[in-house]
């Protein structure tokens, strides 16, 4: 009869997993707020766990590192394939970009150690960053489709929003609102509301002062219709007896009584 060990059982497999996702988390919040200099004992004693613990799953920093990063693509994309089925889906796009520019400063660490030429293993985490990238383009697609986003954009455009924003929100040190900057740059990619028309909301409506063609003006004191004179300023009355008329009032209302 063969004894299998307790370590290979299901209750321990549970706890292998359970002791990983416990790791990465210490080791996420631990390189937002330190870098990646934190050490692994630190990070085992942060997550409530043995250093061999974190050793097994992770023998090296950089396994931990590529790990922590998977992890956060992988959450990422999970979350742009959830605004797909937002009733509203482009403000669901942008809130989704809002996050991203909002989220991305405190992976600032690990963001910037995979940018680097120092050996880091790029090709492994190219298949969480392909499909990243398709579900970037699937939500873009799809605010484009329903009006939201603009129709000129791409996903390398947004991409570079991304990085552009991101740099604007570091430099102004909150995690909570964009930066004002960062704002004005992700509303650009939003499509116009009238396309072609460059009136302002609060403009004052503009008063048409040509009149209307069919519209004949009357004289004055006898409420006939007045005729063009075809040049010259156009005529006020309709003859020479209703100008004369008009002329007596006005002198009668300025003599004094």
């Amino acid at each position: 009869m063969t004894v299998v060990p307790q370590s290979s059982g299901p209750a321990a497999r549970v706890d292998a997993r359970r002791n990983r996702a416990l790791v990465l988390a210490a080791a996420q919040r631990a390189f937002a707020e330190h870098g990646t200099s934190v050490s692994l004992a630190e990070i085992a004693r942060r997550a409530g766990v043995g250093a061999g613990t974190v050793y097994r799953h992770f023998p090296t920093k950089t396994d931990l590192l590529e790990a922590v990063m998977q992890q956060r693509i992988e959450r990422t994309t999970a979350r742009a394939r959830t605004c797909l089925n937002a009733p509203d889906v482009g403000e669901a796009f942008f809130a989704f970009c809002t996050e991203i520019v909002l989220t991305s400063p405190r992976s600032k660490a690990v963001c910037d150690l995979i940018t680097t030429d120092d050996g880091w293993p790029r090709t492994l985490m190219r298949g969480a960053g392909d499909r990243f990238h398709q579900a970037l383009h699937d939500l873009l697609t799809a605010a484009q489709r329903c009006g939201a986003a603009r129709p000129d954009i791409t996903v390398a455009d947004v991409s570079a929003m991304f990085t552009g924003c991101v740099a604007i929100q570091r430099v102004s040190s909150s995690d909570r609102e964009l930066a004002k900057a960062a704002r004005i740059a992700l509303d650009a990619l939003r499509a116009p509301a009238t396309p072609g028309v460059t009136k302002l909301p609060d403009s004052p409506p503009i008063h048409n002062e040509t009149r209307n063609e069919n519209q004949k003006p009357n004289c004055p004191v006898c409420d006939a219709p007045l005729h063009p004179t075809g040049t010259g300023r156009p005529a006020r009355y309709c003859s020479a007896a209703c100008r004369q008329k008009a002329h007596r009032r006005r002198h009668d209302l300025t003599r004094p009584h």
